[in-house]
């Protein structure tokens, strides 16, 4: 018990890094969906994917027929989705986090239907599935 006394300090310390580290796990609420999971979106059902990357990720490759609106500029821009409210939406990012926020953007629009490409467009290329320049 002393010890714990006389180190209350550095406890603390690695109690907070340790938060820390987890925060990003914990913050991404919302639905997910494995690389081959949003093959089958979208081969079943109207699936529109949305890559919120930047400009040049987004050049550098991207998934087939994805639209593309940065994540910065999804708040301004998201009325040009409007026509695919009744699709889901798989939202795309480089490695997810990104994504989440964009689709809780979406959400607050009024999008019923979106989730995030868990592993983001590094996860899709992992798999070996296609991509687009």
């Amino acid at each position: 018990m002393k010890f714990l006394i006389d180190q209350i300090f550095l406890i603390g310390i690695v109690a907070l890094s340790g938060g820390a580290l987890l925060w990003p796990v914990l913050t991404q609420r919302g639905k997910k969906v494995s690389p081959n999971e949003a093959v089958q979106l979208i081969n079943r059902a109207k699936t529109t994917i949305l890559d919120v990357r930047d400009g040049k990720e987004y050049a550098d490759g991207h998934l087939p027929d994805a639209k593309h609106i940065p994540a910065g500029e999804l708040k301004q821009r998201v009325s040009e989705l409007d026509k695919f409210k009744n699709r889901t939406i798989v939202v795309v990012c480089q490695k997810g986090a990104r994504a989440f926020g964009a689709a809780k953007i979406l959400e607050g629009a009024g999008f019923d239907n979106v989730v995030v490409l868990e592993g983001g467009q590094a996860a899709w290329q992992t798999a070996g599935l296609p991509i687009a320049k």
